[in-house]
């Protein structure tokens, strides 16, 4: 997950995105092109038709942003 703590990332609605081992199998079930998206730096619109985006509403804090790896 990677998000930032005032609950926007950018000139977006989203705080950030989650995603996991089986994020590129499903973007390609739903024949997302994930690699121009990428490319595109348009990581929201590949969240965004996958559901795996965070959205928080603004927090009123500006902490600074939090990315968080679970390896198992």
């Amino acid at each position: 997950a990677s998000v930032g703590t005032d609950g926007i990332d950018g000139p977006t609605d989203a705080a950030g995105a989650w995603a996991h081992s089986g994020t590129l199998a499903a973007a390609a079930e739903q024949s997302l092109d994930w690699q121009a998206l990428l490319t595109a730096n348009d990581s929201y619109e590949l969240h965004r038709r996958l559901g795996t985006l965070l959205r928080t509403g603004p927090t009123d804090t500006n902490v600074g942003d939090v990315q968080i790896v679970l390896v198992y």
